[in-house]
């Protein structure tokens, strides 16, 4: 039976070293959060990144706009927080409304100032391993596979999903630590075969209990970051925890696992923004 990895006690942890530093350093930090239109699940990441500014003291600035923002209106926004000095870190909530295109808006933030990694410059420097902000969630992966004591150095790591956002930077992380890693997506071939070898398994496919016990490997650590509805309504991971959890040596639940450790990495990263502009 698997011991279960406790992503709010962890998150806790990454989040008081970084309220402790603000405090002890007397450090004025400061987060832009732009959100386009009602969203209602954009709304509720917006409220507990605004929760977890307070608890680490951050100061939080929403800038709520409505669906009707056009393209060149967001631009002259993040144009004017890049150019103002109290600002630190810029984040704005994806998605946008269909009119607006993400990858314009995303391109205009300040590479110094994007504190959600999104940027090509940033993802550059992740690539060759000389970054100063690493993707929220993959980073709080990570952070959650350390606190199971499990080194994957020469460990053989599967990563189910390549999306910008999650698949291809959890490669990367993980192969800066020597891990011998496959990312494995819709074409791949024998995809229970290839899962079925790995020591870390990370799946970030976003289909409800996607991953059966037969996709995974005797003694196996399983980082599930999908967050589904499952045929009851019923919020589940990609994994089917229940059986899996049987197999696996750690596993996170969902939620409660990777969830509150992206909100967490981004603390960090908007202490760390405020370091490199000052």
């Amino acid at each position: 039976m698997a011991k279960i990895i406790d992503g709010r006690a962890v998150s806790l942890k990454v989040k008081d070293s970084v309220k402790n530093e603000i405090a002890e350093n007397k450090l004025d930090v400061s987060l832009a959060v732009v959100i386009v239109g009602d969203n209602s699940a954009s709304r509720i990441y917006v409220n507990n990144k605004k929760k977890a500014c307070e608890y680490c003291g951050i100061i939080s600035h929403e800038y709520a706009l409505p669906e009707s923002t056009s393209e060149d209106e967001l631009l002259q926004l993040v144009e004017a927080l890049n150019n103002d000095d109290k600002i630190n870190g810029i984040l704005v909530q994806l998605p946008l409304p269909k009119h607006i295109n993400e990858n314009r808006i995303i391109e205009r933030i300040s590479p110094i100032k994007d504190v959600d990694a999104f940027h090509a410059e940033n993802v550059g420097k992740i690539m060759i391993g000389n970054y100063s902000f690493l993707p929220c969630t993959p980073a709080g992966v990570m952070e959650l596979i350390h606190s199971t004591g499990v080194l994957v150095k020469g460990k053989e790591c599967v990563v189910i999903g390549r999306s910008n956002i999650v698949g291809k930077p959890m490669a990367m992380l993980l192969l800066h630590e020597d891990a011998t890693v496959t990312i494995c997506h819709s074409k791949t071939e024998n995809l229970a075969e290839v899962c079925s070898r790995a020591d870390v398994l990370v799946s970030a496919v976003g289909i409800a209990e996607f991953v059966k016990p037969e996709m995974v490997k005797q003694g196996a650590v399983v980082i599930d970051v999908g967050m589904n509805r499952n045929a009851d309504g019923k919020l589940c991971g990609d994994v089917c925890f229940d059986e899996v959890e049987k197999k696996a040596s750690f596993i996170t639940p969902v939620p409660g696992g990777v969830g509150p450790m992206t909100i967490a990495m981004l603390m960090k990263n908007t202490l760390m923004a405020r370091k490199i502009q000052k």
